[in-house]
């Protein structure tokens, strides 16, 4: 794979693995990206310019902005998400993946795989779990109107945000 976006030019991976197999022990998404485009992640303006380089299906039914950020295409309605300076500051961009942890599972689950990178990002995916636990315990089951921005933010590192 060759990628040609708006933040990487020429850059250069191997497909290792089948597309959505062979993860780590440890790693056990509850979301494909595709379905987590077409819940509506990352106020639609995530992937825009770098549809070339994942499958065409993932966007069919995608919730999308092309022109800017819209909180209106998140699942939740709600804005979830830092800038990317601000994950660039927090020292979370690591490796070849600028946009960080999601261009990373969308790579990783096409069959990419860093060991370092993949080990760093899985780590993060784990302890985010936190968060279904804070809202196991602070919400009524299925009040899926509880804790809006954490149930996002759960969406948005592909784990089920309804429970």
């Amino acid at each position: 794979m060759i990628v040609f976006d708006k933040m990487q030019q020429g850059y250069k991976y191997e497909l290792e693995a089948p597309a959505g197999k062979d993860f780590a022990a440890d790693f056990k998404p509850e979301l494909t990206p595709k379905q987590m485009l077409e819940m509506g992640v990352f106020e639609g303006h995530y992937l825009n310019d770098c549809r070339a380089e994942f499958p065409e299906d993932w966007f069919i039914n995608a919730k999308l902005s092309p022109d800017r950020a819209d909180i209106n295409a998140n699942y939740f309605k709600i804005k979830s998400r830092m800038s990317l300076a601000e994950w660039q500051r927090r020292g979370w961009i690591v490796g070849p993946d600028p946009r960080g942890w999601f261009q990373w599972y969308c790579r990783y689950y096409m069959g990419r795989r860093l060991p370092e990178v993949d080990a760093w990002q899985i780590k993060r995916w784990k302890a985010f779990r936190r968060h279904k636990a804070q809202i196991v315990q602070n919400c009524l089951p299925f009040d899926i109107d509880c804790r809006k921005r954490q149930r996002q933010a759960l969406l948005q590192w592909a784990y089920n945000p309804f429970f």
